[in-house]
């Protein structure tokens, strides 16, 4: 189980602490979704998670302002009775907290902050960025290119040359994302981000010369911080024994995280040029999303060439 502290989100988003007398320095957020608690003060809690962060907007303000002071109180009480609560955040500019939630706050413990954007957009965006925060991850030993906007993970084994392509990807107008180590997170069903690890970010090992810093040589708009993982090209060893695809009919995936990415084998021989090859790969991979299959295409040329020549 991942965590991120509420000190993170507080510098991130820019909230205003209501509660000075309540320490939030060890208290970590651990779910990425989010909770109004709108049944729970109505008093229905179950089903209740309290680890979530708890957003209060203007319905659930609102709600809480048309009850009496001692029946609020009580409400506020105990849904502050479980401790468990990361923290509470407070929406828009006009709402501020009750006097009861304030004292209830520092009875149990439990930081209140707030925001002046909107409940909704709020949500949205913090929703966003904890799914990210709090994603399953891995390190893979490769390197991540930003290739015509497709993010191309280039794997095999050390010393294969991924480095060298790398760098002469960058060298014709590509961004490096990272070398020799990716990190990846899964932050959706579909969605596979990688990244570098912060210590060795925009550097590249090229054996024979060392440590080159790719940001300071081709400049800031050679490198980028994030990118998606769209294809999966797998340098390896010219084996004659081995059939390798000719024609691309079918596809061969590579499972990361629990989910399938599409992948391409490339053999490693003298001469072939491989920052080509993978700028290839990228464009006839994007060809594909947008509908268009070469291999297709030929196939389909070709089986009705057969035809007519049958018929004739």
């Amino acid at each position: 189980m991942y965590s991120v502290k509420v000190s993170k989100i507080i510098e991130h988003f820019k909230l205003e602490p209501l509660t000075p007398n309540v320490e939030y320095d060890n208290r970590q957020v651990t779910e990425s979704d989010v909770n109004r608690p709108a049944l729970q003060l109505a008093g229905f809690f179950d089903y209740f998670d309290p680890t979530r962060l708890q957003i209060i907007g203007k319905v659930e303000h609102t709600y809480l302002q048309k009850m009496s002071q001692a029946d609020r109180a009580k409400c506020i009480e105990r849904l502050m009775s479980y401790k468990e609560i990361p923290c509470i955040v407070l929406c828009r500019e006009e709402i501020n907290p009750f006097p009861e939630m304030i004292a209830c706050a520092e009875k149990y413990g439990i930081p209140i902050f707030k925001t002046l954007e909107a409940t909704t957009s709020f949500i949205a965006e913090v929703n966003r960025w904890l799914h990210v925060e709090l994603a399953p991850r891995m390190s893979m030993h490769g390197v991540l290119v930003d290739i015509y906007g497709e993010g191309v993970l280039i794997t095999g084994e050390s010393g294969i040359g991924k480095s060298e392509t790398a760098l002469e990807l960058v060298r014709r107008g590509h961004r490096l994302v990272a070398d020799d180590a990716v990190e990846i997170k899964r932050v959706s069903g579909t969605t596979l981000l990688g990244s570098a690890p912060e210590v060795i970010r925009h550097f590249i090992e090229v054996r024979g010369i060392g440590i080159v810093d790719v940001k300071q040589i081709f400049g800031i708009g050679s490198v980028k911080e994030m990118k998606n993982i769209d294809l999966v090209v797998k340098l390896e060893l010219w084996d004659q024994k081995k059939q390798y695809d000719r024609l691309g009919l079918t596809n061969e995936y590579m499972d990361i995280l629990g989910i399938n990415v599409v992948s391409h084998s490339i053999p490693i021989r003298p001469g072939r040029n491989l920052a080509i090859i993978c700028e290839t790969a990228a464009i006839n991979f994007r060809q594909k999303k947008m509908g268009y299959n070469a291999a297709e295409a030929l196939n389909e040329r070709v089986m009705n060439n057969l035809q007519n020549n049958f018929n004739n």
